[in-house]
């Protein structure tokens, strides 16, 4: 098994940094993993979920939307719509390693992302959330005591950060039809929710599946917070995940 650096230009034309992890022998197909509001490539549960693929067979890219991260470019300046694009520029980055047709896996926010990017990427065979709120208005309610800030800005404290959105940002949340990318997804979708999240409710992932068509699953993740920061939990996530894969590319 291995990993190596890749950059690619993302939605604002700023390089973007992903890590591709490659097992060694026969892969038995590519995964794209897509990380939460203000996270990283490098939070614990994309790393763990991309080296657990990895030791399954799976060739994974995980890498940083603009602005966060080892990306380039300025996050308080964008909004979902570059969200969505970065991972369709990420889509592409792992088509042109030669990793594809691919899986798409988000979490949180990174979830909603790909159920809005997965209509307009012809190679993602299949697609998973994990703990994805059910349209990106969910968001609304972390800015609830938001500060404003120069240029058209707002901030907000999240997980002891000082986090600096565009007052577009949330303007624009609106304008995506989540439930309607939802309702014409024409590939297997799997929901992995925890019933205990505390973050995005699981009512936010059964909204998801009622809203999807067959093929579809849901999946109660017994005992993970919104992070999965259990070690034990994370690894039965890595196996879950693995066998849709395994089942639907």
């Amino acid at each position: 098994m291995s990993t190596q650096d890749l950059t690619f230009p993302g939605s604002t034309g700023a390089t973007l940094a992903g890590v591709l992890h490659v097992p060694d022998g026969e892969v038995a197909g590519s995964v794209l993993l897509a990380h939460c509001f203000t996270c990283s490539k490098d939070i614990h549960t994309m790393t763990r979920l991309a080296r657990g693929l990895e030791q399954a067979g799976f060739a994974v890219l995980r890498f940083d939307f603009t602005g966060l991260g080892d990306s380039e470019g300025a996050f308080d300046r964008t909004t979902m719509a570059h969200s969505v694009r970065d991972l369709v520029a990420a889509a592409t980055a792992l088509i042109d390693q030669g990793f594809g047709p691919c899986g798409l896996l988000g979490h949180s926010l990174g979830g909603a992302a790909s159920l809005l990017a997965a209509p307009r990427l012809h190679t993602v065979r299949s697609v998973a959330t994990l703990a994805a709120p059910s349209s990106p208005e969910h968001l609304r309610r972390v800015f609830t005591d938001a500060e404003q800030l120069p240029d058209d800005r707002i901030g907000v404290r999240i997980g002891g950060r000082d986090v600096a959105v565009a007052q577009r940002f949330l303007d624009e949340l609106g304008d995506h039809d989540q439930s309607g990318a939802v309702a014409d997804l024409d590939r297997p979708l799997l929901i992995i929710h925890a019933p205990d999240d505390q973050v995005v409710g699981v009512e936010e992932g059964e909204r998801i599946f009622a809203a999807a068509r067959q093929p579809k699953a849901f999946y109660p993740l017994l005992g993970a917070d919104h992070l999965v920061s259990d070690r034990r939990v994370a690894e039965h996530l890595v196996g879950v995940v693995s066998a849709w894969f395994e089942a639907t590319l």
